[in-house]
Formats: C-alpha cells, structure tokens, sequence
C-alpha cells in the first residue's frame, strides 16, 4: 500500500552567498586565445589553469627545477611510445640533457633496433599471426640476441648492450635510435624483460640465461638510478604494467638499503589510466611528501607538448640568467 509524501516546502531553503563562498573556478583560470604568430611558450601561458592543462604546466616546471638543481630526470617509456614516431623527440631530451635515464621493456628494443636497421617495424600481428610468421623476422631476432649474448659474457645490462650493438653497427639510422644515442652520450637504459613477451625470444638463438641475467643488471642499474631520485621526476609513459611494477621495487629496494628518495614527482602519461601506473607510480611513491601526477591522452599529442614545453622553459630561464648575470 502507498503512501502519500507531503510536498516539499521550498520556501524554507536556507541560502548562502556566492560572493563569500569559495569556488574553484576564476576567470583568472580561463584560456586566452591564441594569436597568429605567437610563440609556444605564449602558447602554453595560455592554457587554462585547469585539470590537465594545469597539470601539464605543473609537469614541465617540475621537470625544469629538477634540471636546475641537477636532480634526475628518469623516464620509463613504453615501447608504443616508439611505435607512434616520438624516438626522434627522445634523443633530442637525451642531447640537451633533459633525460638523466631510461628504462624500456623489452619490446622497446626491437622497435628501436629494427627502425635504426631499416626504417621501418610494426608487423600486421593478426594477419602474421593466422599464417605463424608473426615474430619470426631473422634479422631482428639474430641481432638482438647477438647483442644480448656478448652483454651478457661482459657482465652488461641488455639496455647497454642493444645500445652498442646499433650504436657499432651498421645501422643506416642509428642517428634517430634512443637506446645508440643514449649509449653515445652514456646516459644509462635500462631493459626489463618478461620472457616470452617478445619475438626474438621465440628464435634458437636466444639464450634464457642471458635475457634474465642482462635484464636483472639493468634492474641493478634502475635500483642505483632510483636511489637518486630525490628531487627529481619520474615520467611513466605508456606502460601500463611492467615499468610501473619493476619501478615500484627498484624504489622499495632503494629505500631498504637506506637512500633518501621521498619528495620527488612522478607522472603517469597514457592514453586511459590503467591501475598499476595510478597506484605504483602516481599514488604509493609519492606519499612520504612527493607529488603524483597524471595526463590522460594519445602520446603522439601530449609527448611533443611536454617536451617543447622542457626546451622552451629550460631556454627561457637559461636566457633569464644571462641578462641577469650581464645587469651584474
């Protein structure tokens, strides 16, 4: 059986004042159009002082106050970050010093390896794969585990090894290849490798006990980059699964062996969240004082802004300086 509810009487509403009452919002937040003409860094100014754009520029100041004060600047990148034409923009961050290290998954190194080689990689896996040539290309396989096996006998890590392989080699485009120019300039890349998840490790030629071993001594090297994270940035860019994981313990390790890493900034950039990057690299790090944070889009747009936005501001501050140091 219903009943009747007794109406509403709304003319007993207790009000409040706008004016008094906080908002979140500010025409001061607004975005400013763009003008013909205008620099990038006009640009950026102006985007609005909201949500990701506010993210963005908080992403880029933190990347150029770690760069300052000679703090590290560690990137992990997924290997779609390679796959979508962002090397070129890596190796750039690598020559003017905005990256301090990488660290990649396995399949980082096969497209590195193969675009340095020919030009070119990303097969049609559910076409290959109905006729099982998927993964099967002989060069890519002999020269990644070539590369590996000799890091191996030397006690390198694959991220050093696969470096020098292209960076030695002849490889008609090793100019664009982020792990030959991170090998020239010796900056640390390190590789983290589940086997089985890449194409070379279905090959004869590959070597189980030099993919783990090669892989644990850039977990080795990660641990010892980590450790120096303080201050710094971390950018997770495009992994969802195995960077933000080995991240999280090379930190936990740091921090057991007594390493002070506790305010520094992590970044999660991908084009939806997943859970892992958002708890291991945005939350669980950051909570002893840092900061976390995330920008939701497609690589191939957010990757160039956030480093144009590095160059510009690392230049602008650079050219500030020096007119400071001449009004001297």
């Amino acid at each position: 059986m219903s009943r009747k509810l007794p109406r509403i009487d709304r003319s007993k509403v207790r009000t409040t004042s706008a004016r008094k009452r906080e908002s979140k919002i500010k025409i001061g937040d607004e975005a400013r159009p763009y003008r013909a003409g205008a620099s990038f860094s006009d640009f950026l100014a102006g985007l609005p002082g909201i949500l990701g754009a506010a993210d963005l520029k908080r992403i880029i100041a933190a990347g150029v106050k770690a760069h300052e004060r000679g703090k590290t600047l560690l990137w992990g990148l997924g290997a779609h970050v390679i796959k979508v034409g962002l090397a070129p923009l890596v190796t750039d961050l690598l020559e003017r010093g905005l990256i301090s290290g990488i660290l990649m998954n396995g399949a980082g190194c096969v497209h590195d390896l193969e675009l340095a080689m020919m030009g070119r990689t990303s097969e049609d896996v559910a076409e290959a794969l109905d006729d099982g040539s998927f993964g099967m290309a002989a060069e890519t396989a002999e020269q990644l585990n070539r590369a590996i096996a000799a890091g191996f006998a030397e006690d390198l890590g694959m991220g050093a090894a696969v470096g020098r392989e292209i960076l030695d080699g002849k490889y008609p485009h090793k100019d664009r290849s982020i792990l030959a120019t991170a090998a020239r300039l010796e900056v640390p890349v390190t590789v983290h490798v589940a086997i089985g998840t890449d194409i070379h490790h279905m090959h004869p030629s590959a070597d189980g006990a030099a993919l783990g071993a090669t892989s644990h001594r850039d977990f080795e090297t990660l641990t010892a980059l980590v450790s120096t994270l303080e201050g710094g940035v971390y950018m997770n860019v495009g992994s969802a699964v195995i960077l933000p994981e080995v991240f999280l313990k090379a930190l936990a390790l740091a921090r057991n062996l007594g390493h002070k890493v506790q305010r520094f900034t992590t970044v999660d950039i991908d084009f939806i969240r997943h859970y892992r990057p958002t708890v291991n690299v945005v939350q669980r790090p950051t909570r002893l004082g840092g900061t976390g944070l995330s920008l939701t889009g497609q690589h191939e747009i957010l990757v160039p802004l956030l480093a144009a936005g590095l160059i510009e501001a690392v230049a602008a501050n650079s050219a500030g300086g020096d007119g400071k140091k001449q009004r001297r």
